[in-house]
Protein backbone atom coordinates (compact mmCIF):
# COMPACT_ATOMS: atom_id res chain seq x y z
CA UNK A 1 0.00 0.00 0.00
CA UNK A 2 1.19 3.49 -0.89
CA UNK A 3 0.22 6.22 1.60
CA UNK A 4 0.99 9.93 1.21
CA UNK A 5 0.68 12.91 3.55
CA UNK A 6 -0.13 16.23 1.91
CA UNK A 7 -1.16 19.70 2.98
CA UNK A 8 -0.10 23.31 3.52
CA UNK A 9 3.22 24.10 5.15
CA UNK A 10 3.23 23.85 8.93
CA UNK A 11 0.59 21.11 9.10
CA UNK A 12 2.93 18.66 10.82
CA UNK A 13 3.39 16.09 8.06
CA UNK A 14 7.06 15.45 8.72
CA UNK A 15 6.61 15.04 12.47
CA UNK A 16 3.61 12.72 12.07
CA UNK A 17 5.22 10.24 9.67
CA UNK A 18 7.72 8.75 12.11
CA UNK A 19 5.17 7.75 14.78
CA UNK A 20 2.78 6.47 12.09
CA UNK A 21 5.45 4.24 10.57
CA UNK A 22 6.43 2.92 14.00
CA UNK A 23 2.81 2.08 14.74
CA UNK A 24 2.25 0.26 11.44
CA UNK A 25 5.52 -1.63 11.90
CA UNK A 26 4.39 -2.82 15.35
CA UNK A 27 1.12 -3.90 13.73
CA UNK A 28 3.11 -6.36 11.62
CA UNK A 29 3.70 -4.48 8.36
CA UNK A 30 7.00 -3.79 6.62
CA UNK A 31 6.96 -0.01 6.22
CA UNK A 32 9.28 2.51 4.58
CA UNK A 33 9.14 6.27 5.19
CA UNK A 34 10.38 8.67 2.52
CA UNK A 35 9.91 12.28 1.44
CA UNK A 36 9.69 14.69 -1.47
CA UNK A 37 11.59 16.32 -2.90
CA UNK A 38 14.46 14.00 -2.08
CA UNK A 39 14.45 10.46 -0.78
CA UNK A 40 17.43 9.41 -2.95
CA UNK A 41 20.99 10.77 -3.26
CA UNK A 42 20.07 12.37 -6.60
CA UNK A 43 16.77 13.70 -5.29
CA UNK A 44 18.43 15.20 -2.21
CA UNK A 45 20.79 17.18 -4.42
CA UNK A 46 17.84 18.44 -6.47
CA UNK A 47 16.09 19.36 -3.20
CA UNK A 48 18.99 21.61 -2.20
CA UNK A 49 18.58 23.62 -5.41
CA UNK A 50 14.78 23.79 -5.13
CA UNK A 51 14.63 24.90 -1.51
CA UNK A 52 17.60 27.26 -1.44
CA UNK A 53 16.58 30.84 -0.69
CA UNK A 54 19.33 31.82 -3.11
CA UNK A 55 17.32 30.29 -5.97
CA UNK A 56 14.76 33.10 -5.88
CA UNK A 57 15.14 33.80 -9.61
CA UNK A 58 14.12 30.24 -10.54
CA UNK A 59 11.54 30.19 -13.34
CA UNK A 60 8.27 28.36 -12.54
CA UNK A 61 8.84 25.86 -15.37
CA UNK A 62 12.31 25.13 -14.03
CA UNK A 63 10.82 24.51 -10.60
CA UNK A 64 8.20 22.16 -12.01
CA UNK A 65 10.72 20.10 -13.97
CA UNK A 66 13.15 19.85 -11.07
CA UNK A 67 10.39 18.49 -8.85
CA UNK A 68 9.55 15.90 -11.51
CA UNK A 69 13.18 14.80 -11.88
CA UNK A 70 13.46 14.18 -8.14
CA UNK A 71 10.10 12.41 -8.13
CA UNK A 72 10.95 10.13 -11.06
CA UNK A 73 14.13 9.00 -9.34
CA UNK A 74 12.32 8.32 -6.07
CA UNK A 75 9.57 6.30 -7.75
CA UNK A 76 11.92 4.09 -9.74
CA UNK A 77 14.71 3.70 -7.18
CA UNK A 78 12.70 3.44 -3.97
CA UNK A 79 8.90 3.38 -4.08
CA UNK A 80 8.14 0.88 -6.86
CA UNK A 81 10.71 -1.72 -5.70
CA UNK A 82 9.47 -1.54 -2.11
CA UNK A 83 5.83 -1.90 -3.11
CA UNK A 84 6.68 -4.73 -5.49
CA UNK A 85 8.33 -6.60 -2.60
CA UNK A 86 5.11 -6.38 -0.59
CA UNK A 87 6.01 -3.42 1.59
CA UNK A 88 4.11 -0.30 2.60
CA UNK A 89 5.45 3.13 1.63
CA UNK A 90 4.54 6.30 3.53
CA UNK A 91 5.67 9.46 1.74
CA UNK A 92 5.86 13.05 2.99
CA UNK A 93 4.39 14.80 -0.11
CA UNK A 94 4.05 13.37 -3.61
CA UNK A 95 2.54 14.32 -6.98
CA UNK A 96 -0.44 16.18 -5.49
CA UNK A 97 1.98 18.78 -4.15
CA UNK A 98 2.78 19.81 -7.72
CA UNK A 99 -0.90 20.32 -8.50
CA UNK A 100 -1.45 22.30 -5.29
CA UNK A 101 1.68 24.47 -5.35
CA UNK A 102 2.55 24.94 -9.00
CA UNK A 103 -1.00 24.47 -10.31
CA UNK A 104 -3.36 26.20 -7.90
CA UNK A 105 -0.66 28.26 -6.18
CA UNK A 106 1.20 29.57 -9.23
CA UNK A 107 -1.56 29.25 -11.81
CA UNK A 108 0.18 26.78 -14.13
CA UNK A 109 -2.00 24.59 -16.36
CA UNK A 110 -3.39 21.64 -14.41
CA UNK A 111 -3.73 19.62 -17.61
CA UNK A 112 -0.05 20.14 -18.44
CA UNK A 113 0.99 19.31 -14.90
CA UNK A 114 -1.06 16.12 -14.86
CA UNK A 115 0.65 15.01 -18.07
CA UNK A 116 4.09 15.69 -16.57
CA UNK A 117 3.14 13.87 -13.38
CA UNK A 118 2.00 10.83 -15.29
CA UNK A 119 5.35 10.74 -17.08
CA UNK A 120 7.43 11.30 -13.93
CA UNK A 121 5.61 8.71 -11.84
CA UNK A 122 4.91 6.17 -14.58
CA UNK A 123 1.26 6.42 -13.54
CA UNK A 124 1.89 5.40 -9.91
CA UNK A 125 -0.79 6.85 -7.62
CA UNK A 126 -1.23 6.58 -3.86
CA UNK A 127 -3.82 4.23 -2.40
CA UNK A 128 -4.52 6.65 0.47
CA UNK A 129 -3.74 10.34 0.86
CA UNK A 130 -4.12 12.29 4.09
CA UNK A 131 -4.71 16.03 3.75
CA UNK A 132 -3.41 17.67 6.92
CA UNK A 133 -5.46 20.82 6.55
CA UNK A 134 -4.49 24.05 8.31
CA UNK A 135 -5.04 27.78 7.98
CA UNK A 136 -1.96 29.16 6.16
CA UNK A 137 -1.39 31.92 8.71
CA UNK A 138 -1.24 29.34 11.49
CA UNK A 139 1.01 27.09 9.42
CA UNK A 140 3.48 29.86 8.60
CA UNK A 141 3.59 30.93 12.25
CA UNK A 142 4.33 27.32 13.23
CA UNK A 143 7.13 27.11 10.69
CA UNK A 144 8.76 30.28 11.97
CA UNK A 145 8.37 29.27 15.62
CA UNK A 146 9.69 25.76 15.02
CA UNK A 147 13.14 26.95 14.02
CA UNK A 148 13.47 24.33 11.26
CA UNK A 149 14.14 24.72 7.56
CA UNK A 150 12.73 27.97 6.14
CA UNK A 151 12.87 27.52 2.39
CA UNK A 152 12.14 29.34 -0.86
CA UNK A 153 8.55 28.06 -1.06
CA UNK A 154 7.80 29.01 2.56
CA UNK A 155 8.83 32.57 1.71
CA UNK A 156 5.99 33.03 -0.81
CA UNK A 157 3.12 35.43 -0.09
CA UNK A 158 0.21 34.60 2.19
CA UNK A 159 -2.14 34.86 -0.82
CA UNK A 160 -0.10 32.13 -2.54
CA UNK A 161 -0.33 29.85 0.50
CA UNK A 162 -4.08 30.42 0.62
CA UNK A 163 -4.40 29.36 -3.01
CA UNK A 164 -2.38 26.25 -2.22
CA UNK A 165 -4.71 25.33 0.63
CA UNK A 166 -7.79 25.89 -1.53
CA UNK A 167 -6.19 23.73 -4.21
CA UNK A 168 -5.63 20.88 -1.80
CA UNK A 169 -9.24 21.08 -0.65
CA UNK A 170 -10.42 20.94 -4.28
CA UNK A 171 -8.21 17.92 -5.02
CA UNK A 172 -9.67 16.12 -2.01
CA UNK A 173 -13.19 16.99 -3.11
CA UNK A 174 -12.55 15.53 -6.57
CA UNK A 175 -11.23 12.18 -5.27
CA UNK A 176 -13.03 11.44 -1.99
CA UNK A 177 -12.24 7.71 -2.16
CA UNK A 178 -8.50 8.37 -1.93
CA UNK A 179 -8.32 11.50 0.21
CA UNK A 180 -9.01 11.83 3.94
CA UNK A 181 -9.11 15.35 5.38
CA UNK A 182 -7.56 15.70 8.84
CA UNK A 183 -7.83 18.89 10.90
CA UNK A 184 -4.17 19.68 11.56
CA UNK A 185 -5.04 22.39 14.09
CA UNK A 186 -5.80 19.61 16.57
CA UNK A 187 -3.16 18.56 19.14
CA UNK A 188 -0.53 16.33 17.49
CA UNK A 189 -1.65 13.26 19.46
CA UNK A 190 -5.19 13.63 18.16
CA UNK A 191 -3.93 13.93 14.57
CA UNK A 192 -1.72 10.87 15.02
CA UNK A 193 -4.58 8.84 16.45
CA UNK A 194 -6.72 9.62 13.41
CA UNK A 195 -3.92 8.76 10.98
CA UNK A 196 -3.28 5.42 12.70
CA UNK A 197 -6.91 4.39 12.81
CA UNK A 198 -7.67 5.21 9.19
CA UNK A 199 -4.43 3.80 7.77
CA UNK A 200 -4.80 0.52 9.64
CA UNK A 201 -8.46 0.17 8.64
CA UNK A 202 -7.62 0.75 4.96
CA UNK A 203 -4.72 -1.69 5.03
CA UNK A 204 -6.72 -4.42 6.68
CA UNK A 205 -9.55 -3.88 4.21
CA UNK A 206 -7.18 -4.52 1.31
CA UNK A 207 -5.73 -7.75 2.69
CA UNK A 208 -8.54 -10.20 1.74
CA UNK A 209 -8.64 -9.03 -1.87
CA UNK A 210 -4.87 -9.30 -2.18
CA UNK A 211 -4.87 -12.81 -0.73
CA UNK A 212 -7.58 -13.82 -3.19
Amino acid sequence: MFITLEGPDGGGKSSQIGPLVEFLTRAGYRVLATREPGGTPIGDRVRQVLMDLGSAEMHPRTEILLFQSSRAQLVEQVIRPYLAAGGVVVCDRYADSTLAYQGYGQGESLATLRSLLDFATGGLKPDLTFLLDLDPEVGIARRKAGGGEWNRLDANTLAYHRRVRAGYQELARLEPARWVLVDASQPPDAVQSQLRRIALDRMRAQEPSRQA
